[in-house]
């Protein structure tokens, strides 16, 4: 049996053929995002939500073949679409990048975001999980409401939601890991929180239905055959589940930004941020951790130069992961928090001398660093530290060796790498394995491929065309 994985990031919509019995991931497709909408300025991040259904439906008509059984599919959370309950498209896509909740008030009390933020209880903010970015639903939603930009009745859906609604004509729904990137679901019941959204002034929305993962939320015709769509889910549980995550491993994700993560049997509210997975289980989490965009400050601050005299480096990453490697341990002390986050909003460079900056010294420098917000994370989530295992995943925590030294020296434990660098392709072949299963339990198809995994088994991914 076969299915379509589908996952429907911001930078690429990637697509794969899933063999089911064998544990394969085949014919990898690949292809960019489309551009954001240029017309509505910096703080802005809106994309023509049609042409993303455009693209999903390229995608499947390309991939299908007679044994494909079903479609699964894994979006970017936090992005928002607004469409009639009949599915007629209200608004653009809103990506999660777009800071329009940053924008001033009216009221001169600060932005938009400051103003929500003042509206919320801390227990509010507490069983909606602690997190609330400015780029979320919840924070574009009440810019609109402010604005008197939302009408009556209109649907707010996530991308993926949206997609499935638009390709099978089908009610628009949503299931829990996505319905909780709006930052209005109330975990302490999983349903959507009334009383947050009255005094946000977001009542006259019709609130999706929040459905359980594995149902079949409609139908669309691919290459004359009627094939099932299941209910999306957010990328980042289905990441963890293609790493294949264990109740006694820590999960540190590292690309862009990064993320550490703890797989626990019930809803533990905390000081740090709550996200439900599958089988009833849920994360507690700290996201937004300085990964390599923090990285890349430091990257253009040293490409500054060979570009003002026209000269553009090819791959200083090369020589960057060399330098580090052979630099020897030093006092220099490098804080990456360039960005708002859970370490903070302001970076540094510190104990600068002659000898100790160097390039390799700077990035060795920055990669312990990391290491150490990992672990500080980590002790707020799993304060007994009885953890037995790290997995790395993400494309940074695969390609820089010396960071997973680093974090291995200061974690005083072991690690293994994600099966595979195409997490969330691995994360969709586990959905769709316990989806079709008798059980239905994504927990227990993690634990079997994992003991693949550990036996020596290796998940093939046969990408013969990769589209750019």
């Amino acid at each position: 049996m076969s299915f379509i994985g589908i996952d429907l990031g911001t930078s690429f919509v990637k697509g794969a053929v899933l063999d089911l019995e064998a544990g394969r991931i085949e014919r990898v497709r690949r292809f960019p995002f489309p551009e954001p909408i240029a017309e509505f300025g910096p703080q802005r991040c809106e994309f023509d939500a049609q042409a993303i259904v455009r693209m999903v439906e390229m995608l499947l008509h390309e991939l299908a073949d007679d044994s494909v059984q079903g479609v699964v599919m894994c979006t970017q959370m936090s992005c928002l679409v607004l469409t009639t309950p009949q599915g007629e498209l209200r608004s653009n896509c809103i990506g999660w990048r777009d800071q329009r909740a940053l924008e001033p008030h009216p009221s001169g009390q600060g932005s938009y975001y400051e103003v929500l933020k003042t509206r919320l209880t801390p227990e509010q903010k507490r069983d909606l999980g602690n997190e609330l970015p400015p780029g979320a639903p919840m924070s574009f939603l009440f810019w609109m409401a402010e604005k008197r930009q939302l009408g009556e009745g209109l649907v707010p859906l996530s991308l993926s939601d949206f997609v499935i609604s638009a390709l099978c004509g089908s009610p628009p729904t949503v299931e829990a890991t996505n319905a909780m990137a709006y930052e209005l679901l109330d975990l302490t019941r999983m349903q959507w929180h009334d009383e947050v959204i009255a005094q946000l002034g977001l009542g006259k929305l019709r609130w999706p239905e929040i459905r359980k993962h594995g149902e079949i939320v409609g139908r669309c015709t691919i290459r004359g055959r009627k094939v099932p769509f299941y209910t999306s889910v957010g990328d980042y549980q289905c990441a963890l589940a293609g790493a294949l995550l264990a109740e006694e491993e820590l999960s540190l994700n590292i690309s862009t930004g990064s993320q550490a993560s703890r797989l626990v049997d019930h809803l533990a509210l905390g000081s740090f941020q709550t996200r439900p997975f599958f089988d009833g289980k849920f994360t507690n989490t700290f996201s937004h951790l300085p990964a390599g965009r923090a990285l890349n400050v430091l990257v253009d601050l040293l490409s500054e130069l060979a570009q003002a005299q026209g000269v553009t480096l090819q791959d200083p990453w090369a020589y960057i992961t060399s330098a580090a490697e052979s630099a020897p341990p030093n006092d220099l002390d490098v804080r990456l928090s360039f960005f708002p986050g859970p370490m903070g909003e302001k970076g540094s460079i510190q104990n600068i001398r002659e000898s100790n900056l160097t390039v390799g010294t700077l990035f060795r420098a920055a990669f312990a660093n990391m290491a150490e917000n990992y672990f500080a994370c980590a002790e707020r989530v799993w304060p007994e530290k009885t953890w037995k295992n790290i997995v790395v995943s993400g494309g940074l925590g695969r390609k820089i060796s010396l960071l997973r030294t680093l974090i291995e020296e200061r974690f005083q434990t072991g690690y293994r790498l994600c099966p595979m660098e195409e997490d969330s392709l691995l994360g969709l072949l586990v959905l769709a394995r316990a989806f079709t299963s008798q059980s239905g339990s994504v927990l227990a198809q993690m634990r079997e491929l994992r003991a693949r995994f550990e036996s020596g088994a290796h998940f093939e991914e046969i990408a013969t065309k990769k589209s750019s």
